[in-house]
This record gives C-alpha cells, structure tokens and sequence, in this order.
C-alpha cells in the first residue's frame, strides 16, 4: 500500500545517512601511522557497505532491520587486528583518558618475608633472580613485613629489626633502587584493604585446600590462627595490587599463585566485564569501565635454584622455620659459621658425587649449591668434583660459599653503616608503590559498587 512504500522509503534514506555519516569517521579518524588508517578505513567502509545492502534488501522484503543495524555497529568497532572495539578500550593503561597510552613495561612482584636471617635458599631462589629482572621489567620488591605475623606469635623488636636487615640484604646483592621500588608491604596501606575485598568473594574451600596449611594446621591443632588460613588471600592482594605480569615464585608457592589467579578470575567474573561496563563512563584511573577489574599473572621458576635445600636433610627445602641452624647457610653467615655447618652437614655413603640421583639427595643439593656459588654448569662442576670424596669436596664448597658472599656483606655493611640511606630508599620505595597500589584499588572499589568522592 502507498502508507508502506512511505515508511520503507523514508527508513531507507535514514539507513542512508547513517552509512555517510559513518565512512565520513571512518575517513576522518586520527592513526598512530597513515598506513594503519589507510588499511582500517576501508575495511570499515566496507563492512557498512554489506550491511546496508543487507539492510535495504530486508526492507524490500518486509523484514525487520533493528538486528541487522546492531550488527553493523559491533562490526564497525572491530579493529584491523581483528581485536574487539571494547576490548582495546578495556586494555587501556590507567589514567589514559581517552587517548591510547603508550604500552607500559611488564611489571614483576616478589617478596620475602623478614623472619630470622636471609638464607641460600631465599637467595639463590629469589633475590638473584631480582637483580635479573630488574633491567627488563618495572620490578617492585617488597619486604612482607604482614606475612611475619602469620603465626600470631613474634618478637615485635625482632620484627623490626629483621625487616631492615631484609631490605639491607635486598641491595647489597645487587637490587638497584634506580631500577627496582624496594619497599615494606605494611607502608602500603592498600595491601590490608584488597586483602579484605578479595577474603569477601574467595570461598573459604579454596584456603582449606592449600597443602601449607593442612600441614601446619595439623602440627598447631586448635591453636592454628586465622591468618595461616587466610594468609594466601594476602599474597594474592600482593600481586594483584600492582597488575604484576610475572610473580617469581619457587615450587612450594605455586599453588598460592594457582589460587591468586583464580580469585583474580572470580573477581572479574563477579564484578568487571559488562557488569562493570554497565556503570558507564570512567573507572577512577581514567581507564573505561569494562573487561578484567584485576589482571590475571603468571608464574616465573627459575629453571636452577628453584629450590636449594636443607643441610640436615637434603629432600628438605631449606627453611627459617627449622629450629636447627645447622640445617641453613645464611647470607651474614660468618665465614667460621658457614665452615662449621658445611663440615656437620649431612652426606651419604655412595662413592663419588654425581647430579640427578634421587637416591643421593645431599649430593644433588650440595653439588647444586657449588654450582651456583662458582657459576659452573654441572659438566663443569662433574668434571672438577665427580671423583672427589665428601672430605676433599667439603672444604671446596665452604671457600666457594665464602667466596661468594663476601661481597654481598661487604656492601651490606656499607648500606647500614651510612645514615639514612636505607630510609630514603625504602621512602621512595613505598611512595611509588602507593602511586601504583592506589590506582587499583580505586577501580576494584569502583567495580564492587564503594561510593568514592571524585
């Protein structure tokens, strides 16, 4: 009937316009390069073109073409990569406003815990490999002065000292406060607040499977704390605070990093993507609401040094909770102490020494050790040592330890003999690190719905 022939025709100039309208932006938009506009434009223009062809041939027929617009538009934001529109808006950089921020360099995450003395395995299976990353990545460590108390039961002057000592340690083996932001957890006010946000969606499930505390659960009894069940949720806000891409970690931490993914998973899940989108406008960073509130990490093992072990038993870890000292060569060992420890350590009784025998864990460990302290590949260390007795390799491995850590508290006592300088870097440390750590959780009480004054 004409009243029909009316309406198609005046919704086809309307589709028509707004075709135009859109090559005219797709030809307009601003590029990072002439050669990415020239090869984006036209595979807009393009997609357009099809559906508002698409779109006249259905109203010829009668049909509907609310559908078929929405599906213009979706396409229309499909970038040249073949990358969704909000998506690229999603993976923005904080605080890029509505301009593409350059990409930032991966960020890396790793702490220790300030009880007892720094030891071999702490420095071999983290702190070296600190001094690795730090040229490559926006490097933040910290000391985790809050994972101390776990037990419920420290020396609070013994606290206070080992966390300066930690810190000492840090950059005395080579950590560059140029390069790296070394800083105490508990400066950092936003690490207990995130905690608390991620314990509220985390499933207790999840914390009672963690096999570190079903073992020390099992040894406390009734007296085991809160915070040894909670204390992995705290590890996650560690990470996640600062968007860390690379959390180095040895094999007995893995699993904690396995459920920081996952609770960073439950948390995008229960509040980012198009729950977060619907709020509209920007998150707090500057940043469009959408996609992943927290960014997922990924582990980093160090293929040597993972793990070094126990003197007293080397199918062990070696550990500032064992009560025996012998069982532990500390970075400030004294070079008296670490020969007497080295001389009782355990041995076995199989002729020579050799690598990757599991029935000889002591030679594994200790032959591991002698490696790493010398800097020899195992062919090397086998061709030097294989033969040897465990009388004639002990003194050898007490002077490459020796030699080894001389340096290192060489400039430990220079850091600490000079006033103020350890403050001053761990001032800049934390200032930093808040910048970072505010940022995010601005967006995560933003997503979960907190009401913030802008």
């Amino acid at each position: 009937s004409p009243p029909q022939r009316r309406r198609r025709d005046m919704f086809t100039k309307m589709l028509t316009r707004a075709v135009s309208r859109m090559h005219i932006r797709a030809h307009a938009c601003p590029s990072a390069s002439a050669s990415s506009a020239s090869s984006r434009a036209p595979a807009r223009v393009a997609s357009g073109g099809a559906h508002a062809s698409s779109a006249s041939a259905a109203m010829a027929r009668g049909q509907p073409v609310r559908r078929l617009c929405r599906a213009r538009t979706v396409t229309t934001r499909a970038n040249a990569d073949g990358t969704d529109g909000d998506a690229r808006d999603d993976a923005a950089d904080e605080g890029s406003g509505d301009a593409k921020a350059p990409a930032r360099r991966k960020r890396v995450l790793s702490g220790v815990q300030p009880t007892g003395s720094i030891h071999l395995g702490n420095y071999f299976g983290a702190i070296r490999n600190y001094v690795k990353l730090q040229d490559d990545y926006d490097a933040f460590y910290c000391v985790v002065d809050l994972h101390a108390i776990t037990s419920g039961a420290h020396d609070p002057r013994e606290l206070e000292a080992s966390t300066r000592m930690s810190a000492g340690i840090y950059l005395a083996a080579g950590v560059d406060p140029s390069k790296a932001n070394v800083f105490v957890q508990s400066h950092v006010p936003a690490h207990s607040e995130l905690a608390w946000l991620l314990n509220c969606a985390t499933p207790i499930g999840w914390l009672e499977k963690m096999i570190q505390f079903k073992e020390k659960a099992r040894k406390a009894g009734e007296d085991v704390s809160v915070g040894l069940l909670d204390y992995p949720v705290l590890m996650a806000a560690d990470i996640l605070l600062y968007k860390a891409d690379l959390v180095p970690v040895g094999e007995d931490q893995r699993q904690h990093l396995e459920l920081t993914r996952d609770i960073a998973g439950r948390v995008n899940s229960l509040y980012g993507g198009k729950k977060w989108k619907k709020m509209k406008g920007k998150a707090p960073s500057g940043r469009s609401r959408g996609g992943d509130v927290l960014l997922v990490p990924e582990a980093f093992t160090p293929k040597e040094g993972g793990r070094v072990m126990s003197l007293t038993d080397g199918s062990s870890k070696m550990s500032k909770s064992n009560p025996a000292e012998g069982s532990r060569i500390n970075v400030l060992d004294t070079p008296d102490e670490i020969s007497k420890k080295i001389k009782r350590c355990k041995t076995d009784t199989f002729e020579g020494l050799e690598f990757g025998n599991p029935e000889r864990p002591e030679s594994q460990n200790l032959l591991t050790m002698y490696q790493l302290c010398t800097g020899l590949s195992q062919e090397e260390v086998i061709a030097e040592c294989g033969t040897m007795r465990w009388g004639d390799f002990k003194p050898k491995l007490t002077e490459a330890v020796i030699d080894h850590l001389s340096p290192i508290q060489g400039r430990y006592k220079e850091i600490m003999d000079e006033p103020g300088y350890l403050e001053g870097v761990l001032r800049d440390g934390a200032d930093k690190a808040n910048e970072v750590a505010n940022i995010t959780i601005r967006d995560v009480r933003d997503a979960l719905g907190f009401y913030q004054p802008r």
